[in-house]
């Protein structure tokens, strides 16, 4: 069972009012909702509801084994699963509906093949590689696709409803791959056109490509970690988007240490006077990374801290100094920062990485807990009544 003093408190009606923003922004164009990665930590279904409550028409998820769980929870707008490795349950996404990102030759044909099985048309999306050099069919490759893909439309297994790309410097506005990116796409769509492709949507725009490039929003953008409220372009100045987690515990116990103790494995912090240390009982197992000992805020006592030594499996200490707490008291790794807790943000700051990653590694030992509902936010910090 997940503990009962720790929480990722998740504010659904945030997660609404983001996508009703990005909706604004989108200028006309279709809104796909990312859910892969468990709704970037934050609960699939729940965020997947709310991020249709707030406009959202389509979603997108890395797996076929995602996609059919929206599709068992009765969600039935249009999904995209766009990793597809071999093995994968192409009859029963074809079954299910599910749009199937293809970005080789060979999965096409697979695809081909489990439409036939089934017995209906597969809904497929052809990816574009303009630059990212990860998934998608090359530029050398893409004419032959195309084809392959327009003679299986016209025979008859195979619905084209899509042709994307992804960018791979969107977050760094004014890099000169996305320019080229740009060019390479709207090539690619002129051979699909050329070919006799008419898809039902072109995408390219992913979250910092909807704020900032409204030449590249086309019929859909995909938005991802901008839904959850974390801004994905640093220093970019977007106050409607609210972070939707606040991960918080409460404290397991508060004691009185000399000055000159060491804490914790390998005694990487020291007390340089008496202090009250305070025992936040989170650590690696949940999510939060060992690196960020000595380096990462909690808020705690009032205040903003910094961890205190290595942060361990299940634990990590945070330095109070002559300041007062007492278990039960609640320790705030990031939301908001509504109410001077630190953000997603700050911990991605400190430790070197982006906020995505702060947000998708919390554990599953941490229960989730949604509030909020769609289409409204709490308006304030996810911090959690004490209980007394």
């Amino acid at each position: 069972m997940p503990p009962t003093f720790a929480e990722a408190r998740v504010d659904l009606g945030a997660i609404t009012e983001n996508i009703e923003f990005l909706r604004g922004r989108a200028r006309g164009a279709d809104v796909m909702g990312v859910v892969k990665a468990d709704g970037y930590g934050h609960g699939m279904l729940p965020a997947a509801r709310a991020m249709l409550a707030g406009g959202a028409t389509w979603l997108g998820t890395a797996f076929i084994e995602e996609a059919l769980r929206l599709r068992a929870d009765g969600i039935r707008v249009p999904v995209v699963a766009w990793i597809v490795p071999p093995g994968e349950p192409l009859t029963a996404a074809i079954a299910a509906d599910i749009d199937l990102g293809v970005s080789s030759l060979w999965l096409l044909e697979a695809i081909e093949a489990a439409a036939r099985e089934a017995g209906r048309r597969a809904r497929v999306h052809l990816k574009a590689d303009t630059g990212l050099s990860r998934g998608g069919v090359t530029t050398d490759e893409w004419p032959a696709v195309v084809a392959a893909a327009a003679r299986a439309e016209a025979s008859g297994p195979i619905q084209v409803t899509g042709v994307w790309s992804h960018f791979a410097c969107a977050d760094e506005p004014g890099h000169p791959s996305i320019s080229a990116q740009i060019a390479v796409f709207h090539e690619a769509l002129e051979i699909a056109e050329k070919a006799g492709l008419r898809p039902d949507v072109r995408h390219l725009a992913n979250s910092p490509a909807t704020l900032t490039l409204p030449e590249t929003h086309f019929d859909l953008v995909r938005t991802g970690i901008a839904g959850y409220g974390i801004n994905p372009i640093p220093g970019l100045d977007v106050p409607e988007l609210r972070p939707a987690m606040t991960l918080s515990t409460k404290i397991a116990m508060v004691k009185r240490v000399p000055a000159g103790s060491s804490i914790s494995y390998g005694h990487r912090y020291t007390t340089a006077r008496p202090s009250n240390l305070a025992l936040v009982p989170l650590g690696y197992a949940d999510g939060v990374p060992r690196a960020a000992t000595d380096t990462a805020p909690v808020l705690a006592a009032g205040r903003r801290r910094t961890i205190a030594g290595t942060v361990c499996m299940d634990q990590f200490v945070v330095d109070l100094g002559d300041d007062a707490a007492a278990a039960g008291d609640r320790a705030v790794l990031f939301g908001p920062g509504d109410d001077g807790e630190p953000t997603a943000q700050d911990w991605a700051d400190a430790l070197g990485t982006i906020p995505y990653e702060i947000v998708t590694r919390i554990g599953q030992r941490v229960p989730r807990v949604h509030v909020g509902g769609p289409g409204r936010s709490t308006g304030r910090p996810n911090i959690p009544e004490e209980e007394g």
